[in-house]
């Protein structure tokens, strides 16, 4: 190297000619615009061009890949231009034809059913796409739990809850629209399906069992069989005898008159109906449950019983809760004053059930 050689740097962008040298190791070179920069000897490299805005290179040799392999990495590198939009059609089933639809409750801890958590699904058994809006009542309005496509033959999980929610899934509705996808199909009609559901069962282990759906215990219940609706159907059986007795037609097996038409029988139809909310006559077995629990399904049956004769007007029932601490009855009449507001209520005979028992009337 000697001075009016050109050069460029091989740390950075840039080159010149030698102008001088400063010792051994140091070189200086004018660039372009006539400034002097110092570098080091072992930095500059001489070169036949006067370009020397190019890229830094490097001292080794450069080993190059065939244009063919890289070709074939560009290749694997690549995404996929048109996504994968395929999807099986759902098998058919050919006892599939007919509408059924059910709603199933699991426990997620079924040795632990006083604590437990419980899942639900929407199971259908069918072969047609189904729309399902599922509701929960809130007095005389409805809230929207879950809306969504269920495939055929299919089940889809709708919620979890815990026993504080029971109560909320005391009156439930579901409507229901079915379809077949692409190609043709029997019409079916859309559902409006009420039940209500018996929250004491989830305290209750034999409640829970498997079944073709789940291999995991289950309570499953009916909302459509065989095109058909499930309609929960709640019987008085007060009111019934009352309505047989009351024609003059009821006839005894043994073919003797029948005693129902005499007045007494008649003024004893009048008597009113006896609940008792004692936790033993509503679940077989306490093992496990809090005290808050136990308070929780005897207020379930309260309401079921007020629901279920809240449109007969006149109706007597005499709710017998006990004595104890009174927590059961303070409970029974804040629903009162404010659930039932159209109804009276008073202590029931102290001669018949003592402090213990409450009776209403339907108002």
């Amino acid at each position: 190297m000697k001075i009016g050689d050109k050069v460029r740097f091989l740390s950075e962008v840039g080159g010149g000619r030698v102008k001088a040298f400063q010792g051994k190791d140091v070189v200086l070179v004018e660039d372009e615009d006539g400034f002097e920069i110092p570098m080091l000897r072992s930095q500059v490299v001489l070169i036949d061009t006067d370009d020397y805005n190019i890229a830094k290179v490097n001292t080794r040799e450069s080993v190059k890949k065939p244009q063919s392999s890289l070709r074939i990495e560009e290749e694997e590198l690549e995404p996929c231009e048109k996504p994968i939009t395929f999807k099986p059609k759902p098998l058919e089933r050919k006892e599939g034809n007919r509408m059924n639809l059910f709603l199933s409750f699991l426990p997620n801890e079924v040795k632990e059913i006083s604590t437990t958590t419980f899942e639900c699904y929407l199971v259908n058994d069918s072969n047609y796409y189904v729309q399902v809006l599922y509701m929960s009542g809130e007095g005389s309005n409805w809230r929207a739990r879950f809306c969504a496509v269920v495939e055929p033959n299919s089940k889809l999980f709708v919620e979890e809850f815990d026993r504080s929610m029971i109560n909320e899934l005391e009156r439930v509705c579901v409507q229901a629209i079915a379809w077949k996808q692409d190609k043709l199909f029997a019409l079916k009609p859309s559902y409006t399906v009420e039940m209500r559901i018996d929250g004491t069962k989830f305290y209750k282990l034999h409640t829970f069992r498997p079944n073709e759906f789940f291999a995991d215990p289950n309570w499953t219940l009916p909302i459509i069989q065989d095109d058909k609706p499930i309609r929960s159907l709640f019987v008085d059986a007060e009111q019934l005898r009352e309505g047989i007795l009351s024609s003059g037609n009821a006839k005894p097996l043994d073919g003797k008159p029948s005693s129902a038409a005499k007045p007494k029988e008649v003024k004893a139809v009048d008597a009113p109906l006896e609940v008792n909310l004692h936790i033993e006559e509503l679940m077989d077995t306490t093992n496990g449950l809090s005290s808050g629990d136990i308070l929780m399904a005897q207020m379930n049956e309260f309401r079921k019983v007020m629901d279920a004769h809240i449109k007969q007007k006149g109706k007597k029932i005499v709710f017998i809760h006990g004595k104890g601490e009174g927590v059961l009855r303070k409970n029974i009449l804040q629903e009162l004053k404010y659930r039932y507001k159209g109804c009276v209520w008073q202590d029931a005979s102290f001669r018949e059930y003592g402090f213990g028992a409450t009776l209403v009337k339907i108002g």
